[in-house]
Formats: C-alpha cells, sequence, structure tokens
C-alpha cells in the first residue's frame, strides 16, 4: 500500500500534522509550551478517545501535540489526514474545555537545604531571596503538561514568569527519586534516580509509579498540582507514608 505523507505548512501556520514513520501522525498547536497549546493538546487528545476511530491503536499527548498510532494496512495516511482536518476545523481547539476526570493533587515538599541543594542559586537567577523562592514555589499551582522520560515522571507548568531561567551549563551528575527541579518555568519530579541539567530545589516522596497499583501512575496530563511547603524533619514520615503525604481531590 502506498504511504502519502501530508505536505508540510508552514511554520508559522498551526494546527500541524506531521508523519511519525509509516504508522504514525502527530497533530502540534505550537511551536513551544504555551498555555493554550498544552490545552488544546490535551483536549485533542480527549476528542481522539472518543471518536475511537477504527484502525487507530494509540493516542497520547506531549506539551503541545497529540499523537496517533495507526494500522498502515487498515488506514491509509490520506484517510487519517481527512478526519483529522474535519475534527480540527471542528472547534478553536486554543479555547478548548480540558478533559473531565482531572484531580489537583497537594505533594508535600521540602525545598533548600540538604534535600534541595540549589534552590538558593535558583532563587538567585529569578531575582529573589531563598524566602520569596520558597513562598513563590509553594504557591504555585501548575498543571501537568505531560509526561515522560521514565514511568510517571510528569512535567509541569507554568511557574511565574520570574521562573523563565535557564537550565544549567553544566549536568548535575545525579539527583535522587522524589527530586523537585525547575528551568524555563517547569517542574519536573524525577521517578528515577539520573542526572539532570534543571535545578534541584526540593524533594517530595510523591510515588510517582506504582507497579500493580490500579493507579500505577499517581498523575496524569491535565491534573493539578501544588507543593506546599513541609519541614525537612516530616522528610522520614513521609516517605514511610504509602502515600508520599500526598492528597488527591476532584477537579472535575
Amino acid at each position: 500500500m502506498k504511504t502519502e505523507t501530508p505536505t508540510a505548512p508552514s511554520a508559522e501556520t498551526y494546527p500541524q500534522i506531521r508523519s511519525v514513520g509509516i504508522d504514525g501522525l502527530l497533530v502540534s498547536f505550537g511551536p513551544g509550551l504555551s498555555e493554550p497549546a498544552n490545552r488544546a493538546a490535551l483536549a485533542f487528545r480527549a476528542a481522539l478517545e472518543r471518536e475511537a476511530w477504527d484502525g487507530v491503536e494509540e493516542t497520547s499527548s506531549s506539551l503541545v501535540s497529540a499523537y496517533l498510532r495507526f494500522d498502515p494496512l487498515h488506514l491509509s495516511h490520506a484517510a487519517l489526514r481527512a478526519r483529522l482536518d474535519v475534527l480540527i476545523a471542528a472547534q478553536d481547539w486554543l479555547q478548548a474545555e480540558l478533559p473531565r476526570g482531572r484531580s489537583l493533587h497537594r505533594i508535600p515538599t521540602v525545598y533548600g537545604g540538604a534535600l534541595g541543594p540549589q534552590l538558593a542559586e535558583a532563587a538567585a537567577v529569578a531575582g529573589m531571596t531563598e524566602a520569596e523562592a520558597r513562598a513563590s514555589l509553594s504557591s504555585a499551582r501548575v498543571r501537568v503538561t505531560a509526561l515522560g522520560f521514565a514511568p510517571g515522571q510528569p512535567y509541569l507548568g507554568q511557574l511565574p514568569e520570574a521562573w523563565n531561567i535557564p537550565r544549567q551549563q553544566a549536568l548535575t551528575p545525579q539527583v535522587p527519586k522524589g527530586a523537585l527541579v525547575l528551568a524555563i518555568r517547569q517542574f519536573v519530579i524525577f521517578s528515577v534516580t539520573a542526572p539532570t541539567g534543571w535545578r534541584h530545589v526540593g524533594r517530595t516522596a510523591a510515588p510517582l509509579f506504582r507497579l500493580g497499583h490500579d493507579r500505577p501512575f499517581l498523575l496524569a496530563p491535565g491534573d493539578e498540582v501544588i507543593f506546599p511547603e513541609a519541614p525537612e524533619d516530616s522528610f522520614p514520615a513521609l516517605q514511610a507514608d504509602p502515600d508520599g503525604g500526598c492528597t488527591r481531590e476532584a477537579l472535575s
């Protein structure tokens, strides 16, 4: 079967539909992370799930895109592209409502000290005192924009504009599981021990991935999170709690 690759639109035109190999299409809503583009990616992926087109085998979302994997022996690029064009035209996805079933999570976090050794450095780059940084980060309400890199590992944003700080020029060789790191107006919580170029400002005991649990991933794209400050001496108790001290309530 002949595979037809859609003509790429200009870089300034969104949404864009692009081929990903012989069995994938990617619908992108912007050139980089923004609240409207992430909202569109989440809402469009939810719409694809509702459509449940025969031949589409998997969908997922990233920061600003929705991905479809399909069976090219059952459904051609051209046929799927035509369906996507109709769905895209159905509404302004940048203004779409977020998917239902989202949750608000509160994840206790120890900032600074031995558990957040780069808080003062990050605060200085952001033009804040350490106390101002603690207040800003612990009160920010952010959205899970995507999961990636490791099982259940979230990217969360966007933080206030002051936190549009660059990544480090060198890697930190290792941050622990549960590390809260930040750069470019985003948080990441590490679900595994790993190197990073983002600044390590705090630590959580959040169980991001629990094999065999009825909800193996603690967080889902579209969920919202607040990281209230916890005292450093409370961290052993948070680690001993199967939920890491985290709480969850329904948003919609």
